[in-house]
């Protein structure tokens, strides 16, 4: 009977790891989302940065607009680079509805792949993700 040592068996562990690589899973994402600015003037709320999510989730900004409109309930227009809403909208909800915009209608729910787009079929949403090939049912008609 052979009878190891700790440091024998870490020894054994390290070598396995050095022939193995670097399997650890990145948590990282490619896909890097700017801060949401947002600054009040009256009874308005001013998405100042909003054109830099369309570029980053390579989405239709009318599209991204519409579900901002229908989750806020208030009323927004493009005006340039910036995004204008009707009334005071809290500046945490702009990050939290962007983050569900992305799980719901951005990321592959099959391999987890922010490479997707969208396709109308009749009525129907389609996610087509390039990564995989899969193709996912969405709601509504924001993707």
């Amino acid at each position: 009977m052979i009878v190891q040592t700790k440091s024998d068996y870490e020894m054994l562990l390290s070598r396995l790891r050095d022939k193995l690589g670097n399997t650890t899973k990145k948590q990282a994402s490619r896909l890097e989302l700017p801060t949401p600015q947002i600054i009040w003037v009256g009874q308005r709320t001013i998405f100042r940065n909003f054109m830099d999510f369309p570029k980053a989730l390579n989405r239709d900004p009318e599209k991204l607009l519409l579900y901002l409109n229908k989750e806020l309930a208030s009323a927004g227009y493009i005006a340039g680079e910036r995004v204008i809403f009707l009334g005071r909208k809290e500046p945490s909800s702009f990050g939290a509805l962007i983050d569900r915009y992305v799980k719901d209608y951005l990321i592959c729910p099959v391999c987890g792949s922010p490479d997707t787009r969208t396709e109308k079929n009749k009525k129907l949403g389609f996610l087509l993700c390039e990564a995989c090939g899969a193709k996912s049912s969405i709601k509504g008609n924001y993707a």
